[in-house]
C-alpha cells in the first residue's frame, strides 16, 4: 500500500478499509510511514472523522501493534476504571483497593501528570518506596496478594499509541475524538481487563470543557470496549471546581488515606462510592458494598497490601513543603465559584506538575483548600494554602489564582452536578 492513498482516502472523506487501516498503523510503528505522513493523516481524520467501524479497526490495529495482558489465571474477575483526567482527581488511589476489599480484581495501569493535571503515578511515588514499574508476573503477583495494583504502562503495550500519541501533541491533533477515544482504549483493551469504568471529566479543568464533546467522547469508548467484548459504562463528571480539598501529590495521597479511613472530603468519598460500585456491577460482582467496606476497615487494609507489595512503606510520612502561603477570602459571603483549571495551574506553578515528561515534580508542592462552592466565608479567612519548596514560585502562583474564585450572596447556580450523566451500550 502506499501512504499518500490512505491520506487522500480520509482527506476526501471517505471511509478508510480494514486492510488500509491495518497497514497504516503497522507500517508507522516500525518506521515505514514518516511522520510528516502520518501527521497528513492525523489531520484529516480530525477533519473528517471516522465512523464506528473505522475507529474499531484502529484501535484493534494499535492493541496488535503489542503485547495483551491476560488474567485468565485469576479466580475472580477483573475490572478498572479510566478518568480522562482533572484537578484533584485521586480517585484511583482510594478506588483500586476498595474494589479488591468487595471481591474485585483491579489491574490498574496509569500515568503521569503533564501541565495543570496531575498523574497517579506521581502521587504514589510520594510514598517512600513505592514502585511503578512492574514486570507482568510482579503485577499478578501484586493482585493475587492485594486484590489490586496500579503501576506503569510496560513498553510493549500498544507501542503504536505511544508513538502516534507524542505526534499528535505537536501537529494541532489532539482534540480528535476518534484518536483520544482510540488511544485510550487501546491501552486499555490491551491491558486485559473484563470490565471498565471511564470517568469522564467535565468542566473548565478536565480536557474536556464541552458536555456535548464529552459525551460523544463517552459515546466513542464504551462503543469501542463493547465492541472488543469489555463491559464498559462511562459516567459523566463535572471538573468546573477542584475535586476534594487537596491538589498535588503527597497531598491528594493524604486525602485518599483519609477516604480509606472512613473519612475525607464529601464529593471525594461519593464519587470513590459510586465508581466502585459501578465496576462491581460491571464486573458481575455482588455481595459487599462499598460504603460497607470504607467503614470497616476492609478497604484500608487493601491499601496498605497494595503498597507494601509493590515497596512502599504505607506507614512512612509523606513529603512536606518547605514552604507555605496563605490565600485570604476577599469579603465576607458565599465562595460562589473556585475554578479548576486555576487552582490546577496554580499547583503546577508551586512545582506539583510539569511542563514536559521528563521533568520532576515536587512531591509536597501544591494547594490545600479550606473552603468549597457554597461554603460561608468571612473577609480574611483562609481560602487557600500554597506549598511549595521555593518561596519565589508563589508569586507566579498567585497570579494564576487571579480571578480564580468569587464571593458572593450564593453559590453559582452553574456548577454542574457531580455526576452528570451516564453512557451505557
Amino acid at each position: 500500500m502506499d501512504a499518500i492513498d490512505v491520506i487522500v482516502t480520509k482527506r476526501d472523506g471517505r471511509e478508510l478499509s480494514a486492510e488500509q487501516i491495518d497497514w497504516v498503523v503497522d507500517a508507522y510503528t516500525r518506521g515505514e510511514v514518516a511522520d510528516e505522513q502520518m501527521s497528513a493523516l492525523a489531520m484529516a481524520i480530525l477533519l473528517n472523522g471516522m465512523g464506528r467501524a473505522e475507529i474499531g479497526r484502529w484501535t484493534e490495529a494499535m492493541i496488535r501493534s503489542g503485547t495483551r495482558m491476560d488474567w485468565s489465571s485469576l479466580d475472580r474477575p477483573t475490572t478498572d476504571k479510566h478518568s480522562t483526567g482533572g484537578v484533584g482527581d485521586k480517585i484511583t488511589l482510594p478506588l483500586a483497593p476498595l474494589v479488591a476489599a468487595c471481591g474485585g480484581y483491579v489491574p490498574q495501569l496509569s500515568g503521569r501528570g503533564l501541565g495543570h493535571t496531575g498523574g497517579t503515578l506521581d502521587k504514589l511515588e510520594s510514598i517512600r518506596g513505592w514502585r511503578a514499574s512492574l514486570s507482568g508476573e510482579e503485577m499478578l503477583g501484586v493482585l493475587r496478594e492485594a486484590g489490586a495494583v496500579i503501576c506503569a504502562a510496560g513498553e510493549g503495550l500498544a507501542p503504536a499509541d505511544k508513538k502516534l500519541y507524542a505526534l499528535r501533541d505537536v501537529t494541532g491533533t489532539v482534540e480528535s475524538i476518534p484518536l483520544i477515544a482510540s488511544s485510550i482504549m487501546s491501552k486499555k483493551i490491551a491491558e486485559g481487563t473484563g470490565a471498565l469504568v471511564l470517568d469522564v471529566k467535565v468542566g473548565s479543568g478536565a480536557f474536556m470543557k464541552d458536555a456535548g464533546a464529552a459525551r460523544e467522547l463517552a459515546r466513542t469508548m464504551v462503543e469501542l470496549g463493547t465492541d472488543h467484548g469489555v463491559t464498559t459504562v462511562a459516567l459523566l463528571t463535572a471538573m468546573d471546581r477542584p475535586l476534594g480539598l487537596a491538589v498535588g501529590n503527597a497531598l491528594e495521597v493524604a486525602e485518599s488515606v483519609e477516604v480509606l479511613a472512613g473519612g475525607g472530603p464529601a464529593d471525594v468519598v461519593e464519587l470513590t462510592v459510586r465508581l466502585a460500585r459501578e465496576m462491581l456491577a460491571a464486573a458481575g460482582l455482588s455481595g459487599k458494598d462499598p460504603a460497607d467496606a470504607l467503614a470497616d476497615g476492609s478497604a484500608m487494609d487493601a491499601w496498605r497490601r497494595m503498597i507494601a507489595a509493590q515497596g512502599g512503606d504505607p506507614d512512612a510520612p509523606l513529603p512536606v513543603a518547605a514552604e507555605t502561603a496563605e490565600v485570604t477570602a476577599p469579603a465576607t459571603g458565599v465562595l460562589s465559584r473556585l475554578d479548576a483549571y486555576r487552582v490546577g495551574l496554580a499547583a503546577w506553578r508551586l512545582g506539583a506538575g510539569r511542563a514536559r515528561k521528563e521533568d520532576a515534580v515536587s512531591f509536597g508542592a501544591g494547594i490545600t483548600l479550606h473552603a468549597r462552592p457554597g461554603d460561608a466565608v468571612r473577609e480574611g479567612q483562609r481560602l487557600m494554602t500554597l506549598h511549595a519548596d521555593d518561596a519565589e514560585r508563589f508569586p507566579r502562583a498567585l497570579a494564576a489564582l487571579d480571578n480564580a474564585y468569587e464571593v458572593g450572596e450564593a453559590a453559582d447556580p452553574a456548577l454542574l452536578p457531580l455526576v452528570i450523566d451516564k453512557i451505557t451500550a
